[in-house]
């Protein structure tokens, strides 16, 4: 179950996936097979040898795509979805949904 997302945030990012951007859509998420994991981000980018290279980049398998529409993308959850939004730079989602690095 998602949550904690605006709908212009999420035009926003389908947007910029369909540019051929690489682009990322956090939000709350519930879901009992991750225990412990209480958001996901979306990876997303249309242009998929784009996303295929940066997924290699952070050490993942291009087999793990969601080929869903017209928005592929990576999700993104726990210790990696963490340590991928700091490698990008991104601390305004690590602040915003207040993670926190495992120990």
């Amino acid at each position: 179950m998602a949550f904690g997302i605006k709908r212009d945030e999420l035009n926003a990012w389908k947007t910029a996936v369909r540019r051929g951007e690489i682009a990322f859509l956090t939000h709350y998420w519930l879901d009992d097979r991750f225990p412990g994991c209480n958001t996901v981000t979306k990876a997303g980018c249309a242009d998929l040898a784009k996303l295929e290279a940066w997924g290699r980049k952070h050490g993942l398998r291009p087999e793990w795509i969601d080929h869903k529409d017209l928005y592929p993308h990576f999700d993104l959850f726990g210790e990696r979805e963490y340590a991928i939004l700091e490698a990008e730079g991104r601390q305004d989602l690590i602040e915003r949904f207040r993670m926190r690095p495992r120990t």
